[in-house]
């Protein structure tokens, strides 16, 4: 038994004339817009910036991890690396147990930089115009230690030198505030002075100057220990 379709889409067999059930369902073809008109104007308007050579102005830049660092990074400032770099500075006697090399061997900037300004704020008390002049000290007295550090054939380069000479600052900044309290005693207030200087020399010495120099050594700790024996008189003003 077969009944007539009524649409021209299905076929019906009776299951007792036919040992088999076959049919067939044409469905014709179905476009969904989500988008309306507007995402037909937008394919318009890919389409003419791509025709017309302007189809980077649609691509999307994917996020780069690197581009994406802490602002610290970014500046290659590490804290916990200038706190033990102070520390060496501050501590240079070799039984403490500090590799202080590592103020020489792994220089930095802004450390450096982060002292000479301190030791700059703190000598605005004394004379406010020698901020700037600091400043200009650190960067060409550096550079003259430099200069006759491979004249005498030491092995350092000027962002060694840099770095330490700046670092070496905090010696003076610590003794600044007992200036301040004892200023009135002449004597006490030169011993604490040379005291100093003495160490912030030392540190800077003991990092700089090298078994290279072998009988030159005083030839390089003398300007260093005038160096800052010049620093400490940008902050006293005498």
């Amino acid at each position: 038994m077969q009944f007539s379709p009524t649409n021209g889409d299905f076929t019906f067999v009776s299951s007792t004339d036919a040992e088999e059930l076959s049919g067939s369902i044409d469905a014709p073809d179905v476009k969904v817009n989500m988008g309306g008109s507007e995402a037909t104007k937008d394919t318009y308007a890919s389409t003419f910036l791509r025709q017309r050579g302007y189809g980077w102005l649609l691509e999307v830049e994917e996020d780069d991890p690197e581009d994406n660092k802490p602002l610290l990074e970014e500046l290659d400032i590490d804290l916990k690396d200038i706190y033990y770099k102070i520390r060496c500075v501050l501590m240079p006697m070799p039984s403490l147990g500090f590799n202080r090399q590592v103020v020489r061997d792994n220089p930095d900037f802004w450390g450096p930089l982060a002292v000479v300004l301190l030791f700059s704020m703190i000598s605005i008390y004394g004379q406010f115009r020698v901020v700037s002049w600091i400043i200009t000290i650190w960067i060409f007295g550096s550079l003259t230690i430099f200069l006759l550090a491979r004249v005498l054939g030491g092995e350092v380069s000027y962002g060694q030198v840099l770095g330490v000479i700046g670092y070496s600052l905090l010696p003076l900044i610590v003794i600044a505030p007992l200036l301040l309290v004892i200023g009135n005693f002449d004597i006490v207030s030169t011993v604490i002075k040379l005291f100093g200087v003495f160490w912030a020399a030392y540190s800077a010495a003991s990092l700089l100057v090298g078994d290279e120099f072998k009988t030159k050594k005083p030839l390089l700790i003398y300007p260093i220990f005038l160096l800052y024996i010049y620093f400490l008189s940008l902050y006293t003003g005498v």
